[in-house]
């Protein structure tokens, strides 16, 4: 498949996450599966996808001044020249006349001679004047905006509840390529098998920066592995690991898990379990408790019970049993997971984090009628908003008496991440360790 396809494949791409609001990770992985792009185009498709969609709003204020005058400009349009531009400042390999060339000829096929024109006319004036400058804007945090493509009400946000400083290290951090990772099931193998064994399937593989369970991918699909389709290996990012941990379930208990999917969770307490007990694994949506079953299955774990259930309902759809742990690793805004999913940023807004904490709170509210007296409940989320995190669970707390902040979180986690946790609370920032932005609390119910 020639380059020319790979940026047209490119726009459609960008066109379907804008326009149907389609999940970068996911459309991608469709993409690529369905497309026939040797290892080379998915690499170039892959980047020109992600980098635009990171940049998309500093690239519109770039394209701003060229094209102002356009009376209407269709949306493929639009996409085309933020990506010819991406392409003009960011990707340094790439000559420009390349750049103008691709652009003209999808603008023929796409459009016509007028518009391939226009497209030509801009990019051929950005080269002559370039872009307007940054540093000519006075606000910090509209600056700090722009250079890092987030929408300013998420920027002041994050610096009411950070501080700028943080707030700037956090949105630079999401501009970088995000970090392969896999967790070891330690029932199989070591950390150092694993990367032994990946190394001799020509996988450039090393040990985890975070967590005891990871190794992280420089270079290859994990999942192309033998190790993953054994089961020893499951994709998770590393702050995700800790989730696990900071449930400690230990062999013989009966877990929930209230909403589990994709499953890497469950998998992980299984694991820890060693295939003992039992962990009830809940989801909302029946394609989802699918990937629960499928991925238990290939890991050869059989303590995993999955169930198609609304977690709110579990009082009443599991009234018989009282269980040792329960995790809810709750629906967020997925602030935390941008380098991955870098849509999320333009996807989300204020009204979404007010909505999403009011489910929070129904979830914590109904899963802690099941757990036994002196039992743990976790509470996670892949976001670094506040609202979500610290206040729901400061709320949670007033209204449940019967449970208490459990401090023994800390004896359960790396010491890398001791500085970050408050009493029973943990808060991962994605420059931390560059991995994702995720909140874990762990309660107990008092006896």
């Amino acid at each position: 498949m020639k380059t020319a396809n790979v940026r047209e494949l490119a726009v459609d791409a960008l066109m379907s996450i804008e326009k149907n609001q389609a999940y970068s990770n996911l459309l991608l992985n469709t993409t690529i599966q369905k497309s026939n792009l040797s290892s080379k185009d998915v690499s170039l498709f892959t980047e020109l996808v992600y980098g635009t969609l990171q940049r998309k709003i500093t690239l519109d204020y770039y394209l701003e001044p060229f094209t102002s005058k356009a009376k209407k400009m269709e949306l493929w349009v639009r996409i085309l020249l933020r990506m010819s531009l991406y392409q003009m400042i960011y990707l340094d390999r790439i000559p420009e006349r390349a750049i103008f060339f691709e652009a003209v000829e999808i603008s023929k096929k796409k459009g016509h001679k007028g518009i391939a024109g226009f497209v030509n006319g801009v990019l051929r004036a950005v080269q002559r004047e370039g872009v307007p400058s940054l540093n000519e804007i006075e606000d910090p945090i509209e600056r700090l905006a722009l250079e890092t493509s987030h929408p300013v009400w998420l920027v002041k946000k994050w610096a009411d509840q950070y501080g700028l400083d943080d707030t700037q290290k956090m949105c630079e951090v999401h501009m970088k390529p995000p970090v392969a990772s896999a967790r070891v099931n330690r029932m199989h193998l070591t950390v150092e098998e694993a990367v032994a064994g990946l190394a001799e399937e020509s996988f450039d593989a090393a040990r985890g920066v975070l967590s005891e369970d990871a190794v992280i991918l420089k270079r290859g699909n994990i999942s192309k592995s033998r190790l993953y389709k054994a089961g020893k290996l499951s994709i998770q990012d590393e702050s995700s690991m800790l989730t696990a941990r900071a449930v400690s379930p230990a062999k013989n208990e009966v877990v929930l898990d209230a909403c589990a999917a994709p499953g890497g969770k469950s998998l992980h307490m299984a694991e820890l379990m060693e295939g003992t007990g039992e962990i009830v694994s809940l989801d909302l949506h029946k394609h989802k408790v699918k990937l629960i079953e499928e991925q238990a299955e290939r890991a050869g774990l059989h303590n995993i019970s999955p169930q198609v259930m609304d977690a709110r309902e579990a009082p009443l759809e599991l009234s018989g049993i009282q269980f040792d742990k329960i995790l809810v690793d709750a629906p967020c805004s997925g602030f935390g997971v941008i380098r991955r999913k870098p849509d999320i940023k333009y996807a989300k807004n204020a009204n979404d984090v007010n909505r999403l904490s009011a489910i929070q709170q129904e979830l914590l509210d109904s899963v802690s009628r099941l757990l036994k007296k002196g039992g743990t409940l976790v509470y996670s989320t892949c976001t670094i908003d506040k609202e979500e995190n610290e206040e729901v669970i400061a709320d949670f707390l007033a209204s449940h008496p019967e449970f208490e902040e459990d401090h023994s979180l800390k004896q359960l986690l790396p010491e890398k991440v001791h500085p970050y946790i408050n009493g029973g609370k943990l808060q991962i920032l994605p420059h931390y360790f560059e991995t994702d932005g995720f909140f874990i609390t762990r309660l107990k119910k008092k006896v």
